[in-house]
């Protein structure tokens, strides 16, 4: 290998499509909690939503477009899990530590982050009881990320209402990506005025920046 390569500068880590760690850096040294609704909404399009976007939303489309009913639902649906993890800790502004956590803003266990968030944030509480959201986790999400494979009995189809039924245990991967878009979208918008949102989404990018 051209030792070039090996031994030139570092390459920068980007945490949005052509965003460095020192751009977010840069700008949220202008993002008041509370202020310049305009810099909120800069922040949401450029930082969060093109991340999610490039890293999350536009690989599920891929997958979906080029299905060919061979169980790509499993795939789609271990992206929704591992994104829905990512929203949960954006909105509470919390950050993993696999080792020494140091609350309140950082966990090490993602059970009751997770369940948390599909039980009392809209609209995914229309969907989840207490329990339903344990069994979701344990049996779809872990399920699906340790093992892959789904557990207890659920099941992956492609389209249907509602977008996730729980008494039936079915996931309807594309209904459960245009309820998760909708609420990227809401986010969004709360993100503008909505100061514990404001704290919570700068304390998580500084960490991702970190």
């Amino acid at each position: 290998m051209n030792q070039s390569i090996l031994n030139g500068p570092a390459r920068p880590e980007l945490i949005a499509p052509g965003k460095t760690k020192d751009d977010w850096h840069d700008f949220a040294k202008k993002l008041v909690p509370g202020g310049d609704e305009v810099l909120w909404a800069e922040a949401f399009e450029s930082f969060l939503s093109a991340r999610l976007h490039s890293r999350y939303i536009d690989p599920i489309a891929a997958v979906r477009d080029g299905s060919k009913w061979k169980g790509e639902g499993f795939t789609i649906v271990s992206i929704q899990c591992a994104l829905i993890e990512f929203l949960a800790a954006l909105r509470a502004g919390k950050n993993f530590r696999h080792e020494n956590p140091v609350p309140p803003h950082e966990y090490k266990n993602s059970s009751g982050l997770f369940c948390d968030f599909l039980r009392k944030t809209d609209p995914f509480d229309k969907l989840f009881t207490k329990p339903q959201a344990k069994d979701f986790y344990a049996n779809v999400r872990c399920g699906l990320l340790h093992e892959a494979r789904t557990k207890g009995d659920w099941i992956i189809w492609a389209s249907g209402t509602p977008a996730v039924d729980c008494q039936r245990k079915i996931v309807y991967r594309d209904s459960f990506q245009d309820l998760i878009e909708g609420y990227i979208q809401d986010y969004g918008r709360a993100l503008l005025e909505d100061i514990p949102l404001q704290n919570a989404f700068v304390r998580k990018f500084n960490d991702l920046a970190d």
